[in-house]
């Protein structure tokens, strides 16, 4: 498995379809060469950036949640 550090540099849209969010996002993508065990990527944004990210996830999975019949909107699976 390769490890890449990710710059995200914009959030472009952010959309649910059947249970998947997909975000469009203009991002800078760089091969890291891997110094130990850990297989990991690292994701880097702004502020601002993970600020805006938060609130519309937020309201993608409210409206995911208004999809699914009270009974399973508690939580309890």
């Amino acid at each position: 498995m390769k490890t890449h550090d990710i710059e995200l540099q914009r959030i472009k849209a952010i959309r649910h379809d059947k249970g998947l969010i997909e975000l469009s996002v203009d991002a800078l993508v760089q091969p890291r060469p891997a110094k130990d065990e850990r297989i990991t990527s690292t994701v880097s944004l702004a502020v601002d950036d993970a600020r805006t990210l938060i609130m519309l996830l937020k309201q993608q999975v409210a409206e995911l949640d208004k999809l699914n019949p009270r009974s399973r909107r508690s939580g309890r699976c």
